[in-house]
């Protein structure tokens, strides 16, 4: 079994193995695009299988490439997009022992390996949920809301990535080809379900999240209520002064003290008096 493992989607190599194997041209088209979703389709002598290799980039976003297979009965073509960890990790653990091996065999091994490099993904995502949570309870920040959304973003697209590969290894382990022999059923069906565990576990971060949103902004409308009620408080209470000085201000003949030469502390005894009264009110009410 020959394994032709192209690392440059525009090298000139991808298009001898293209006749050579004789390879649709649309699929060669689907190698130099990249952006495809993951998917498998069968050809009358050869799959054509695409993976999403996936890595954490430094500002905690996630960057997907495309691993595309050519699975024929002698041969396989493995056509890189880019040189992430995972797919480095994948060539160098099967690349010694390739030639004894049935292409078949070494479509479910990269899968596999493809598939085992989401669950160091899935831990960072999850450490990182369950500290903003934290941080949300202690300290609700706009900071923290937008690291929050960042996290929901990358799971949204891990989520799809994972829901085709499910569809992807759902396809390899009911199809009739004879490049995918019985005996490897098991061994995709087990791929199977760790990308379903992957996709539960995605959907729990989902929720951790919407939690975590929750809660900030039920923060956010406690605080504001607090200020709010320490606003009306204060108002309030000034309202015994704004009564007292209004009426003196109007400079009406006969008011109490108007003409005495301790008006001044007439009229600010009344306000100390009267506010003195109120805020004993809204303690015995319990609104302060």
């Amino acid at each position: 079994m020959d394994w032709h493992d192209v690392q440059d989607p525009r090298d000139a190599a991808l298009d001898n193995l293209a006749e050579r194997y004789k390879l649709h041209s649309l699929h060669i088209e689907d190698c130099r695009h990249g952006g495809q979703n993951a998917k498998v389709e069968e050809q009358a002598h050869y799959l054509f299988v695409v993976l999403k290799p996936v890595e954490v980039l430094p500002d905690g976003s996630l960057d997907f490439s495309d691993l595309d297979l050519f699975v024929g009965r002698d041969f396989l073509v493995t056509v890189w997009e880019s040189d992430c960890p995972a797919a480095r990790k994948a060539r160098e653990a099967l690349r010694p022992a390739s030639e004894r091996r049935r292409a078949g065999r070494l479509l479910y091994q990269v899968a596999d390996a493809i598939v085992d490099s989401y669950l160091p993904v899935l831990d960072q995502l999850e450490e990182t949920s369950d500290a903003l949570q934290d941080e949300v309870l202690r300290s609700p920040s706009p900071e923290a809301l937008d690291r929050i959304f960042q996290v929901k973003r990358n799971l949204i697209e891990l989520r799809r990535v994972l829901a085709n590969t499910r569809d992807v290894m759902g396809h390899l382990q009911r199809t009739q080809s004879d490049l995918i022999p019985k005996d490897l059923w098991p061994f995709l069906r087990d791929v199977y379900d760790h990308v379903a565990r992957a996709l539960d576990t995605v959907d729990v971060l989902r929720d951790i999240l919407g939690e975590a949103i929750e809660i900030y902004l039920s923060s956010v409308s406690q605080r504001t209520n607090q200020v709010v009620k320490v606003l009306t408080v204060l108002g309030t209470v000034s309202i015994p002064a704004l009564l007292v000085t209004s009426f003196y201000g109007m400079n009406l003949q006969g008011l109490p003290g108007s003409a005495s030469p301790y008006g001044t502390l007439f009229a600010g005894g009344s306000i100390f008096l009267l506010t003195a009264v109120l805020l004993v009110l809204l303690r015995v009410f319990r609104w302060i």
